[in-house]
């Protein structure tokens, strides 16, 4: 999972991808301070690992992990040249998910001005304009795509036919603005036709509320402005003080907690990222445990108990026979796999089975 952050600059992107991954000195207060991408990978925090590792003795735990990209700051004008132009784009077409930071703060502690580069602070101005050039620089991947596959339609080739279609939909969509997300296509053939365009405004949108201090639960005026603009667009929003998030980073866990308690709050905002994060792009986390780890694995809602195993192993998914699986409820209820089997909670699954959140399995497969 590889989720782009995004956003105009200095609206706090290299803040927050810094406090995310601890990844050292934060970003200067000027537009353009990232050119090319930074990378980093977080452990997402998940609550049902600890309660497993209480019941089942094992050497280490391995979270599921969200892969960030902190890419260049975007300015009105980039789908034309301005800015870093479209440097940018071969970054966001990599992504699964887009965060866009919109700042919703106006000083940092202490009254510090930190310069916004259209002079004033706007959330709903500012995730217009990132939006407008991502819709652009999609418009002109889809013009220039137009007319060749029009020429190859011609040829009855059921591929080329089915591109022009998808393309013929999406052309007028995007030249009203409007994202490519937003059209709806049946033919099976269009999606994958679609997917392989890799557009910008085909992923979804994390809207990431960079907010103040005194609103770490985005309740202001304007992270209420960014909520209602996500909800007409159905996209998530999520509340982060990008200042905080930098000094919880640094925090040992006694102290972390404290500031929390001291700041109103129940956790840090990368719980709250990966949970969002998790939501957008339709994925679940399932886990395998024994006396060497513990370990939460990735897969999308709807994935069978095979495709499950192949995320661990190739080999697994080709030889799969059947799966052990249990919940975790289960296991604090029980105590120990044993005492599960034991209370007919062990569930015997085969091939057809679609993954739950939050099993525990065991795949049984021959090679």
């Amino acid at each position: 999972m590889e989720a782009g952050i995004v956003g105009l600059p200095n609206v706090g992107k290299s803040t927050l991808f810094n406090a995310l991954t601890k990844a050292g000195a934060l970003a200067a207060n000027y537009p353009f301070a990232t050119i090319e991408p930074n990378v980093g990978v977080v452990p997402i925090p998940d609550e049902r690992l600890r309660v497993i590792r209480e019941h089942i003795e094992s050497q280490k735990i391995l979270p599921a992990m969200l892969r960030l990209v902190d890419i260049a700051g975007i300015v009105k004008g980039a789908s034309e040249g301005a800015g870093l132009g479209n440097k940018f784009l071969s970054h966001i077409r990599e992504v699964d998910a887009i965060l866009q930071v919109v700042r919703c703060f106006t000083k940092v502690p202490g009254g510090e001005d930190i310069t916004h580069v259209e002079g004033t602070v706007d959330p709903l101005r500012d995730i217009e304009i990132i939006n407008t050039e991502l819709v652009l620089a999609d418009l002109e991947t889809v013009t220039g795509a137009l007319s060749r596959a029009e020429r190859a339609a011609k040829s009855g080739d059921k591929e080329s036919v089915a591109r022009f279609a998808a393309l013929k939909a999406i052309a007028p969509v995007l030249n009203e603005g409007r994202p490519a997300r937003s059209v709806r296509l049946d033919d099976p053939e269009q999606v994958k036709a679609l997917k392989g365009l890799s557009l910008i405004t085909s992923r979804r949108v994390l809207y990431v509320m960079n907010v103040d201090e005194e609103d770490v639960n985005g309740e202001g005026p304007m992270a209420r402005r960014v909520r209602e603009h996500a909800r007409g667009e159905g996209a998530e929003v999520v509340p982060v003080c990008a200042k905080i998030e930098s000094e919880l980073a640094e925090l040992d866990e006694p102290d972390k907690i404290e500031m929390l308690a001291s700041m109103g709050m129940a956790e840090p905002a990368l719980n709250r990222l990966a949970r969002a994060a998790y939501k957008l792009l339709g994925l679940q986390s399932f886990y395998t445990a024994g006396p060497k780890e513990i370990r939460a694995w990735t897969i999308p809602v709807g994935a069978t108990a095979p495709q499950a195993a192949g995320v661990i192993h190739t080999d697994f998914e080709k030889g799969f026979i059947r799966a052990e699986i249990y919940s975790v409820p289960d296991l604090e209820k029980h105590k120990n796999e044993k005492a599960i089997k034991e209370a007919g909670r062990l569930r015997i699954e085969g091939k057809d089975y679609i993954m739950q959140d939050g099993d525990v399995c065991h795949f049984l497969f021959n090679v």
